[in-house]
């Protein structure tokens, strides 16, 4: 892993942002990989729809930083452009453009003009549907109609066989709709599309091997035993994940009998995150606090058996769709949305913040415990079980 503070994004590590993107690797993934927030690799990723920046190069006809040192020296020793400019073999009015646009004779500095290359280099330049508005309009009017980019590309290519002004690539199309600094479709558009998306993924982050919408050997909430149901007995938890902007998470936990409340901080919504996260926070109870955990479907515990390994804590999961099984859990994250919106970048709650609020919530009276706090009940059942 990359050792990285602060929260800047080097150029070293956006090219390996964007190589381990394109490998299909998530956002969590990248995260820990470059020692970064997930919210921080969304942020690159989104600015560019997912689509990896073009590898920048120096055009051919463009000056060398060897070639502005010697135009720099030329001019120290008081030679004429028209000679610098032979000794370059460059044409003197490219020379005279040069020097003009950097500082003028006197204040001509090779480095500082290069770097002013690069950065006026930087600069979006218009796009193939930007400089064609026919072909923009034709591509608009058939995303309208719920056509495909791959499909408006080929149509093109047979519709207009002879044009070289009304071919456009399926990956310019998606350019113009993801990147936000290309702006030529309308943003309205991205709604026609079978994908409703606002990055493309890379081909490779496929669904093969991921075991989407199944979690292997997962054993059902049927199989839970009944004092589980029916609150008999302290112990018994449920958990799920609340989402913030910019692929933020926490994960919630509470006890079936007394509502009690464990806030989790997780650096992603990956199984291996999520999971590493409950083994650490979930150790910090005191023995036989909890007995068994019940989650939803979501694949973010995947990983349960190595869970259940390492707290000797069995996990049941929800029916799908299903969240009233869950009913105590699901309360609690209404709650929680008074500290935590909606749409609110979750990540940059500390774990001591989020024991804090935990502590709110818990030292709170509530009417289905007889105006009891949840710390107070779970506290006292324990000891009458213990």
């Amino acid at each position: 892993m990359v050792e990285v503070s602060g929260r800047g994004i080097s150029m070293e590590q956006r090219r390996d942002l964007w190589a381990r993107w394109k490998a299909g690797q998530s956002l969590s993934e990248i995260g820990r990989a470059l020692g970064k927030a997930a919210g921080s690799v969304f942020d690159v990723v989104r600015v560019k729809g997912g689509i990896a920046p073009t590898e920048r190069k120096r055009d051919k006809g463009e000056l060398t930083l060897q070639e502005r040192e010697e135009i720099s020296r030329g001019l120290a020793a008081e030679r004429s452009l028209r000679s610098i400019a032979q000794g370059l073999r460059r044409a003197p009015s490219s020379i005279s453009r040069e020097v003009s646009r950097n500082g003028g004779r006197r204040r001509y500095r090779a480095a500082a003009a290069d770097a002013n290359a690069w950065r006026r280099a930087e600069r979006p330049k218009p796009c193939r549907l930007a400089r064609l508005p026919k072909l923009r309009r034709v591509v608009a009017r058939r995303l309208q109609q719920q056509w495909s980019p791959q499909q408006i590309s080929g149509w093109l290519g047979s519709a207009y066989p002879d044009d070289q002004a009304m071919q456009v690539s399926h990956e310019t199309i998606y350019k113009s709709l993801f990147i936000q600094a290309r702006g030529v479709l309308k943003k309205e558009l991205l709604a026609h599309l079978r994908s409703r998306r606002l990055m493309r993924r890379a081909k490779t982050a496929s669904k093969s091997g991921q075991h989407r919408g199944q979690i292997p050997d997962a054993i059902s909430i049927s199989e839970r035993p009944a004092e589980v149901e029916d609150r008999a007995v302290p112990g018994h938890w449920e958990g799920d994940l609340i989402c913030g902007s910019k692929n933020s998470y926490i994960a919630t936990l509470v006890e079936r009998q007394s509502r009690f409340v464990v806030l989790v901080r997780v650096a992603g919504k990956d199984t291996e995150t999520v999971v590493d996260a409950l083994v650490k926070q979930v150790g910090k109870l005191p023995v036989g606090v909890m007995a068994s955990l019940t989650w939803d479907r979501g694949l973010e515990m995947a990983q349960h058996q190595r869970f259940s390994l390492a707290t000797d804590i069995a996990v049941y999961f929800c029916d799908p769709k299903s969240p009233w099984q869950r009913g105590s859990n699901e309360n609690t994250n209404g709650l929680l949305r008074q500290y935590f919106p909606k749409g609110t970048d979750l990540s940059v709650h500390s774990q001591a913040h989020l024991d804090a609020i935990a502590l709110l919530l818990n030292t709170r009276p509530r009417q289905t415990l007889g105006f009891k706090t949840p710390g107070e009940v779970l506290n006292l059942r324990v000891a009458l079980t213990g």
